[in-house]
């Protein structure tokens, strides 16, 4: 491979206070309705007494996910030696720890109780597997960013490849983690697997790689960069092996939970008889967030960027529903107080809790992914993230 110059990008242009002036906006919406919510009430929201988790933490699950799966492209580069994918490592890790403060971000302001995190910060429960995620975030934004000072600080980069391996590991645990937030919930039938923190890894590969390739297209296109088919061929391909492999752990979680006397109930409400869920699962996740994207991604037909980038896009939107559909799904479905029996009361027992997010919500969880976009367009014009092309000639380590 020749050699790279990275360079900033100018911050002075028209198209860099647009998107600057756009992502920021986005950022304030999504505050205001956080503190509409927090200055009016619970009640303002679609959540309940049966479903505590909306959509704000479908939003930001979904972008903490997202931050381990875009750091990959790093991993591939650093750890597993791939020389092809070293001109896009210092966009990976700073895309991560972009996707991971936009996640914490929602979260934090979803709480109701902002201020409630000095608690959690202090008083610590360690048989609490959140507990454990307030080490696993913030350790996740250290160690990463001594990835990227490793290789952006010449006298350093012999450090790279160690400091590489320790992200690597330390995001593997960090989804697992976030995985295993819903694995270890045994009093809901729709949690309560031990496939649920595999599958959160594999998902995170696939978001995280389809969020990376529209950052990368973009920034390139709208910078006027360089940005050759032999990279853009590469993370197409890989995305459509993470798409795959998400959509067989899907397969392989139902199943199992269909054999499975505890949970084939709530599968079954999830796959036939649950409405919005099951729609959700199989139009949004398994056609538009699986079927459609493999087909735009591999198809002969569709081998174009735009094809490339409305893949990534309804991966994304997949992504979404299958939070949503694991989480709210989950919360929705009654719980199983005394199994084999049958429960009356007036408390809403073997009731399928109703649940509508709300206008703040929504905006809430869109804000954290303008707060991502906000660091990434501040960064790559503070920092050099982006090398000046990535041309065939230059990116591809082959090319003579």
């Amino acid at each position: 491979m020749k050699k790279l110059h990275f360079i900033e990008v100018e911050g002075n242009t028209k198209g860099f206070f647009a998107f600057l002036s756009l992502f920021g906006l986005i950022s304030l919406i999504g505050i205001l309705a956080a503190y509409y919510m927090e200055h009016n009430g619970h009640w303002v929201t679609g959540m309940n007494n049966q479903v505590i988790w909306g959509t704000p933490h479908v939003f930001a699950i979904f972008l903490i996910v997202a931050a381990s799966g875009a750091l990959n492209v790093a991993s591939i580069s650093s750890v597993f030696s791939k020389t092809a994918y070293k001109p896009l490592a210092r966009l990976s890790g700073m895309l991560s720890i972009a996707l991971l403060s936009g996640g914490l971000v929602v979260l934090l302001l979803d709480l109701g109780r902002p201020d409630r995190l000095i608690v959690a910060m202090t008083e610590f429960n360690f048989v609490s597997i959140f507990t454990w995620n307030i080490f696993l975030y913030t350790g996740f934004m250290g160690i990463v960013g001594v990835y990227l000072w490793t290789m952006m600080d010449r006298p350093y980069n012999n450090l790279t490849k160690k400091a590489g391996l320790t992200a690597f590991i330390w995001r593997l645990i960090l989804t697992t983690g976030t995985g295993s937030i819903f694995g270890f919930l045994i009093s809901r039938e729709a949690y309560d697997s031990a496939l649920l923190a595999p599958m959160f890894i594999i998902m995170s590969f696939s978001f995280g790689l389809a969020f990376f390739l529209l950052v990368l297209m973009g920034s390139y296109k709208y910078t006027q960069r360089e940005l050759g088919d032999y990279i853009v061929n590469r993370l197409k391909n890989l995305l459509g092996v993470f798409v795959a492999a998400v959509l067989y752990f899907a397969i392989v979680y139902h199943v199992t939970n269909l054999y499975s006397a505890e949970h084939r109930d709530v599968t079954l409400f999830v796959l036939s008889g649950g409405g919005i869920y099951t729609f959700l699962f199989w139009v949004v996740q398994i056609f538009m967030g699986s079927l459609l994207p493999l087909f735009l991604l591999y198809s002969p037909s569709t081998q174009n960027r735009k094809m490339y980038s409305l893949a990534s896009v309804l991966i994304i939107l997949g992504g979404l529903a299958q939070l949503y559909v694991i989480i709210i799904g989950g919360q929705a479905y009654p719980m199983e107080l005394f199994p084999g029996m049958e429960v009356s009361s007036s408390f809403y027992d073997g009731v399928v809790a109703s649940y509508a997010p709300s206008l703040p919500e929504f905006l809430l969880g869109i804000g954290g992914i303008g707060v991502t976009l906000l660091i990434v367009t501040i960064a790559i014009a503070a920092l050099k993230f982006l090398p000046i092309s990535l041309a065939d000639e230059i990116a591809n380590p082959h090319s003579k």
